[in-house]
């Protein structure tokens, strides 16, 4: 995957492929769920990892909501692998069992993120270890994809060390773990405490318990200051939405907001040279990870000109945005 990147800049590397807006929790930090909204159909979420795919899109990630709310995700799963993508999910494992981790073996799933907030649940977010462990000894023992806990700093979470314990839980299962920092309404950062920061530091230093997500971007945010780079979001990472429409991010929903059907190489060239204002203080790691296969290479509009699309030639795009 990281080859290709480096050799080919016009294409997707990862899209996050919304599957259903509903959720069974209601977190206080999230404003990506609702509680009546009916899972997307099969035959538009296929249509649109069959379009995905002739983009040239490398990793769909499964999201929502909550996605294994959707009655027929092994399907969308089977989709994605039998195109040879690489497929994964984001959850919040309180609907998991034997059967469904069966089921997602079956379909041929990659990786799945589970996050998990604190050790007991609190008014800010009810996906506690506590409540999860049994999920978790299952996924230990029967799933054979690759599984990662995700915590959080931030937000209203009242014991930033629950992350601690967590961590060490995961390790000691067999998983590997992150931790994210959570963004306001807006995407940006809101200021972590003191006691805060220590906890990020201790686990910045656990070594095992991280596999990409401890880097320069991620302390530049911590300790307030703005990072300077080139957000391929729209190019290199796309958001589509439950209305299959493709947005910079979670966070940027109306931006472009163009119809995946019609999402076309141009719109991939276009974006990958746009410099999105909000990017000095994203913390959306996803995106952060993605664009730094080509931190490298091509400015964007603001870093000496360069970068403007109407002074850059590309070669020609093919059919479904290949060279």
């Amino acid at each position: 995957m990281i080859a290709r990147g480096l050799l080919d800049t016009r294409h997707p590397i990862l899209a996050h492929l919304i599957v259903t807006r509903r959720c069974n929790l209601s977190c206080a930090y999230c404003n990506e769920y609702d509680r009546v909204s009916a899972p997307v159909p099969l035959a538009l979420l296929l249509e649109r990892v069959d379009r995905l795919a002739a983009l040239g899109t490398q990793v769909i990630t499964l999201s929502g909501g909550e996605p294994l709310l959707h009655p027929e995700l092994e399907r969308v799963v089977a989709r994605i692998r039998r195109h040879g993508l690489l497929a994964g999910m984001i959850t919040n494992g309180y609907l998991l069992t034997a059967a469904r981790i069966a089921e997602l073996n079956r379909a041929g799933l990659d990786h799945m993120q589970v996050s998990i907030d604190n050790l007991e649940p609190d008014p800010a977010s009810r996906k506690s270890l506590r409540v999860l462990d049994p999920k978790l000894r299952l996924l230990s023992r029967l799933a054979v994809f690759h599984v990662n806990i995700n915590a959080v700093l931030g937000g209203g979470v009242r014991r930033p060390e629950d992350a601690l314990d967590i961590a060490r839980r995961a390790v000691e299962l067999g998983f590997s773990f992150t931790v994210g920092i959570i963004h306001g309404p807006d995407g940006r950062l809101l200021p972590l405490s003191p006691r805060e920061r220590e906890v990020y530091d201790q686990l910045s230093n656990m070594g095992r318990v991280s596999y990409s997500r401890f880097h320069h971007f991620r302390r530049n945010l911590v300790e307030g200051r703005e990072n300077r780079w080139r957000c391929r979001a729209g190019a290199r990472y796309l958001y589509v939405c439950e209305e299959g429409l493709v947005h910079y991010c979670s966070q940027r929903r109306g931006r472009p907001g163009k119809p995946l059907a019609e999402y076309s190489g141009e719109d991939l060239r276009r974006e990958f040279y746009l410099e999105k204002p909000c990017a000095p203080h994203c913390t959306l790691a996803c995106v952060h990870q993605v664009s730094l296969i080509d931190a490298w290479r091509a400015p964007q509009h603001g870093e000496g000109g360069f970068g403007r699309p109407d002074l850059v030639t590309l070669p020609s795009l093919g059919p479904g945005g290949h060279a």
